[in-house]
C-alpha cells in the first residue's frame, strides 16, 4: 500500500524502488532485502516517502525508517525503546529515549525471523496507542 500527495511526484514504492536501483550494490540489495521482510511481517504496511528521499514504513505510526549511507544501511524505529529485542537486533541509538535502531554493513545478515518480530511488535504497539485514542472517555 502507498500513501502519498496527488501533487507530490511518483508513489512512494516506486520512489522506493527507485533508491534501491540507483544503490545498485550491497545497500540497495540489503535495503530491498529488508523491504521484503517488512511487507512479510506485516502484509498491511504503508509505504511512504518523507524528508527529502527517506523510505518509511507505517501502520497506524511510523514503524521504521530505511536510510542509507556509505558504509551501512539502517533501519531506525520510531518506537524501538519500547519494543522487546530479545535476540539483540538493535545495535545502534542506543541512549535515546525513543528511538533506537539497526545498522547493517556489507555482508552482514540480520535474523529474519527476529526482524519481523520487531515489525509486528511495532505494528501491535501503534495499534495498542490508536485503539486506547479511539475509545470513549467515561463520563463524569
Amino acid at each position: 500500500m502507498a500513501k502519498q500527495d496527488a501533487n507530490a511526484g511518483p508513489p512512494a514504492p516506486a520512489m522506493i524502488d527507485q533508491r534501491i536501483a540507483e544503490l545498485g550494490d550491497w545497500r540497495g540489495q540489503t535495503l530491498a532485502r529488508m523491504r521484503q521482510l517488512i511487507h512479510e511481517a506485516d502484509p498491511a504496511v504503508v509505504e511512504t516517502w518523507k524528508w527529502m528521499g527517506t523510505p518509511v514504513w507505517e501502520h497506524d505510526g511510523i514503524l521504521c525508517t530505511g536510510e542509507t549511507y556509505k558504509a551501512k544501511v539502517k533501519l531506525t524505529f520510531a518506537k524501538g525503546a519500547s519494543l522487546p529485542d530479545p535476540a539483540g537486533l538493535f545495535n545502534s541509538s542506543l541512549d535515546g529515549n525513543a528511538r533506537r535502531a539497526i545498522d547493517l554493513g556489507e555482508g552482514q545478515a540480520v535474523d529474519a525471523g527476529a526482524f519481523k518480530a520487531l515489525i509486528r511488535a511495532a505494528v501491535a504497539l501503534n495499534t495498542s496507542k490508536v485503539k486506547a485514542k479511539a475509545r470513549p472517555k467515561p463520563a463524569k
